[in-house]
């Protein structure tokens, strides 16, 4: 028989097999290829949860689990998993690197607790570093980093710390030293314990020793302790004293503040190690479980009441009412639709109803399970501070509130980025017609950054993503997942219209039939936004011009009228919609009318607002050998780059710069023949700008 989630919630204190306090809830994030998923296989190897580890060069990585990420070897999906160590539960979700799958990172980072940034030793601060680290910024997001690959030629572990400062304005302070570097790495410098850890070469288990500092490092290991304790005494003010009078600052009262000023989201340590050599990651480990927070270290979770829309808070307890977010959704090929939820409060048991707040309608879960990358565990019960997948939740999105239905909650929604690629496609076959459709439909549900729409004036069905590697694996699994075979057109830039100037405008909508008629009036006041904006809509009606119940039909008819600009039907954005006057009829007015007249006004708007074409434009870094500066620089040119900056990175040239999407289709083949193959580019989406008008005017007449 099934039970609601609060009488579930009276039997927590029977469940909880894992107190709060030693629960870890954190993702592995970093740029592509400086070594998240090799990290993540270790930590499992080390914490006991593999028996064998693998790796992703051989497709054998348990992370990457889909076909596409074992051929590719990169990491598409964000795949989660969990471990134990030091009495501690580790849920782990292990995020993609690449610019393409961004929102796997994003939706992790709104649910996580922390957070390790795997940066590599020679590479050091990247682009995509960059992006992910702002996003655990934005999220307030406590974390480590780790300085991985110190095996690697070129490996400099002080370079990339000084990069972790200055470029992405970091308060953070290494609390390990490497002993050697590149072929000589060969231990670390544990600063806080003043001791060594030496590495013994080839072996995989019990593979390190504790020893004396080395007496060439030992007045180096004291300035950096020194830096250490001054670097924490800025966030703890009896540290701060014991520091100003010279007093013997303890290895306990270190750790004390360090963990302190990590959960505060003050400061953070820096690690270092080479997880392809099995060299670090147990130390990784112990400053996962004893630096990053626990449910109860993080701020009870804010919603709002969706009756009264007051900011109401939920405590991180199993004796809370229940509330999750739904922060993503696969299909699985087994039990079908799987809903990855983060639990905040409260618990859950299967065969127990749940209410979604957002689409305001209980659900029956019917089981609940434990992730392992694609694997399962089937468990009874989860609680505050879970991460699990349940299965039942037919119609819940990303993003959707789970609660009990007499205590309910809004949490925050989560926020994509708007995809700048897109393709015609269709099926192969007539078979495949209705397959097709109900494929796209599923790949949407998972995928926020995945848009699939129909264009009426060709009859095609349009697909959009945030790049080409993106569609293409979007294309790959519709074959291999849900065998259907279809055809694509080339790709195409999503680009947009916006307005130039402030203009006045009005919509009417009259129209007498003889009997019941329609009346709308609004005049609204339209002009450029704030870039990134989107359509911002402001009621500024005073004194009832328009009745209340009809401001969201203007609204919507704005929304509407957005889709479709009047330069080349593009949709607007950055553009400030304020509603300042209107008038009603008592009789003929509906929400209909207002809709179509806040349509037409918005439409009447743009025409008279001198619009123009704006496209996506996208920082991009190129990194190659300096003899061939001049040709990629060139070629760079020809592609309307605006190059902003060229260093030096050992003895490769590094070129970044702004450069239109549009110019940029096929260009992994153009950098590969410039260079014999040896140049690496990422490219990620930066702003929207105007189109050249030579450029606008054959897009238009297209």
């Amino acid at each position: 028989m099934a039970t609601t989630v609060q009488e579930t919630a009276n039997k927590a204190h029977m469940i909880r097999q894992n107190p709060l306090d030693k629960i870890r809830n954190i993702g592995i994030i970093a740029h592509i290829d400086a070594g998240k998923t090799t990290t993540t296989e270790r930590i499992l190897y080390y914490a006991g949860k593999l028996y064998k580890i693998g790796e992703v060069h051989e497709g054998t990585a348990t992370m990457d689990w889909m076909a596409q990420e074992q051929e590719r070897g990169i990491t598409i999906t964000a795949a989660a998993t969990s471990c134990n160590w030091l009495n501690c539960i580790i849920n782990i979700i292990d995020t993609p690197g690449h610019v393409d799958f961004t929102a796997e990172v994003e939706r992790s980072l709104k649910v996580l607790d922390g957070a390790v940034v795997v940066f590599c030793g020679v590479g050091g601060v990247q682009p995509q570093s960059e992006t992910v680290w702002r996003q655990a910024d934005k999220y307030r997001i406590p974390r480590l980093a780790f300085v991985n690959k110190m095996d690697r030629v070129g490996a400099n572990f002080k370079k990339v710390v000084k990069e972790i400062e200055e470029m992405l304005g970091a308060t953070a302070f290494p609390m390990q030293l490497p002993i050697g570097s590149e072929n000589n790495f060969s231990g670390i410098v544990d600063l806080v314990k003043m001791n060594a850890r030496i590495f013994i070469e080839g072996k995989v288990d019990n593979n390190f020793k504790e020893a004396p500092i080395p007496e060439h490092m030992m007045e180096e290991a004291k300035i950096y302790r020194h830096g250490l304790i001054e670097k924490l005494a800025e966030h703890d003010r009896d540290m701060l004293d014991k520091y100003v009078h010279n007093v013997e600052i303890t290895e306990e009262e270190i750790r004390t503040v360090l963990r302190k000023a990590v959960v505060d989201d003050l400061f953070v340590p820096i690690l270092c190690g080479a997880s392809f050599k099995n060299k670090g990651v147990q130390m990784l480990l112990d400053a996962i479980c004893e630096y990053l927070p626990s449910p109860l270290d993080i701020p009870p979770i804010k919603g709002i009441d969706p009756e009264s829309e007051n900011e109401i808070t939920r405590k991180t307890d199993d004796n809370e009412s229940f509330c999750a977010l739904c922060f993503k959704i696969v299909t699985d090929p087994y039990v079908g639709r799987l809903t990855y939820i983060r639990i905040y409060s409260g618990i859950i048991k299967k065969s127990s109803y749940i209410y979604n707040v957002n689409k305001d309608q209980k659900e029956r879960l019917s089981k609940i399970v434990r992730m392992h990358a694609n694997k399962q565990e089937i468990v009874d019960e989860a609680g505050t501070g879970d991460i699990v997948g349940v299965v039942g939740l037919r119609d819940a999105k990303t993003g959707d509130t789970l609660c009990d239905q007499e205590s309910p909650i809004v949490l925050e929604r989560m926020h994509f980025p708007e995809p700048v690629v897109s393709m015609a496609i269709e099926p192969a076959t007539n078979m495949d017609q209705g397959k097709l459709g109900m494929a796209l439909n599923k790949l949407q549900e998972e995928d926020p950054t995945f848009k699939v729409s129909y264009n009426s004036e060709t009859g095609q069905t349009i697909i959009s993503g945030m790049g080409e590697l993106h569609l293409e694996i979007i294309i790959d699994r519709l074959l291999r997942e849900f065998k259907v075979e279809a055809r694509t057109g080339t790709p195409q830039v999503a680009y947009k219209e916006m307005p130039t100037k402030d203009v006045r405008s009005v919509g009417k909508f009259i129209q007498q039939t003889g009997g019941h008629g329609q009346y709308g009036h609004a005049v609204i006041i339209l002009k450029p936004g704030e870039s990134g904006s989107g359509i911002v809509f402001d009621n500024k009606i005073v004194g009832g011009a328009i009745p209340r119940e009809y401001i969201p039909a203007v609204r919507s008819g704005v929304d509407m009228a957005s889709k479709n600009g009047i330069l080349a039907g593009y949709p607007v954005i950055d553009t400030e919609v304020v509603l300042v006057d209107g008038s009603f009829h008592e009789v003929d007015s509906s929400e209909l009318a207002f809709k179509m007249a806040g349509s037409i006004a918005f439409t009447d708007g743009l025409r008279q607002a001198k619009c123009r074409l704006m496209e996506p434009i996208m920082s991009l870094e190129a990194v190659f050998p300096e003899g061939y500066t001049g040709d990629v620089i060139g070629d760079l040119n020809s592609r309307r780059c605006k190059i902003q900056e060229i260093s030096q990175k050992g003895n490769l040239k590094a070129v970044k710069g702004d450069v239109p999407l549009a110019e940029m289709f096929g260009y992994a083949t153009a950098i590969r023949s410039l260079t014999q193959g040896r140049a690496s580019y990422t490219m990620e989406p930066s702003h929207y700008a105007e189109v050249p008008l030579n450029i606008a005017e054959k897009i238009m007449t297209r």
